[in-house]
């Protein structure tokens, strides 16, 4: 039983659309497609534009994205680990060979763990877009010498897979493609990454929703010293200045890009010193999925 559980937050369209691309690549196979929405408004649409059988709208609580996958985990688990939970968003596309890479990958019984890799549909032609082509190029390269080393590595929210019978919750303090992972790995399976799994995202466009999306993603990251202190840390400060320096130098193409890289570095220096000054002063992170700073400008629209 394959269970694709997209999390979603009031984006009816772009949900509608990436649900049935996921029942096309269901075709002929056994599995679900589940949306977890806060929105009724948002299954009343859904349900009135799909109507097949394997498709299935859950109201969210609205106690955040961790919360509500811990409850799919609760109520979609099996004990059997042939079965896989597939977890996106509602927000982003796939390629068409997502379902068949993924099921093919977890025919080796020591995987644990499969991500795709995210592919910004931003132009690099912009001073954001071109920062989303270079963390996300960073990225890239990260995962792909990790998981050719069988090393431990965080996946992508935007899209993995898990199997099922291995873990049945995780907490909510921090990001779930962190610490999903880190169980698999504490409990010996490997994290594998398939580039050729495209995941396309739409990144922010403007400094503010910038800015919310990032510091919010780093204080999920540091929550982890206190949750999972012995996990190795691929995502931090120090990792990003080791790993990320010499790539990011290496990476523009003209002298526009250049300003832009220069740019891209204070822009980084200066998240982490928000991050960390919020959370010195008690505004440490908090599963809120969307609710908690809305990022407008990721949206993809739909006409």
């Amino acid at each position: 039983m394959i269970d694709i559980v997209i999390t979603s937050f009031n984006e009816p369209k772009s949900t509608l659309h990436l649900a049935k691309d996921f029942l096309k690549q269901l075709k002929g196979r056994e599995g679900r497609v589940i949306v977890v929405d806060p929105f009724e408004s948002v299954g009343e649409y859904l349900g009135k534009e799909i109507k097949d059988p394997k498709f299935k709208f859950i109201l969210d609580p609205g106690e955040g994205k961790s919360y509500a996958l811990n409850m799919i985990f609760q109520d979609y688990g099996s004990s059997n680990t042939e079965d896989l939970f597939v977890l996106t968003d509602g927000d982003v596309n796939v390629s068409p060979n997502t379902l068949h890479t993924i099921l093919n990958a977890f025919k080796n019984k020591k995987i644990g763990c499969v991500t795709a890799r995210p592919v910004p549909l931003d132009k690099r032609d912009t001073k954001y877009g071109y920062w989303a082509h270079l963390f996300f190029s960073g990225i890239h390269k990260a995962r792909k010498e990790f998981s050719r080393n069988k090393k431990f590595f965080e996946c992508s929210g935007y899209l993995f897979a898990i199997r099922k019978g291995v873990i049945s919750d995780f907490p909510l303090e921090t990001s779930e493609d962190s610490i999903i992972p880190y169980l698999f790995w504490k409990k010996g399976y490997l994290i594998k990454y398939i580039p050729e799994i495209e995941v396309y995202v739409k990144n922010p466009s403007n400094w503010r929703d910038w800015i919310n999306q990032k510091t919010r993603n780093i204080k999920a990251h540091e929550n982890l010293n206190k949750i999972a202190p012995d996990m190795p840390r691929t995502k931090s400060f120090f990792n990003e200045i080791k790993l990320g320096t010499l790539f990011a130098l290496s990476y523009p193409k003209n002298l526009r890009e250049v300003f832009w890289t220069a740019q891209a570095f204070l822009a980084r220096f200066y998240i982490y010193y928000k991050s960390f000054f919020e959370i010195n002063k008690g505004k440490s992170y908090a599963d809120g999925w969307r609710g908690e700073a809305e990022t407008a400008s990721t949206r993809i629209d739909y006409l």
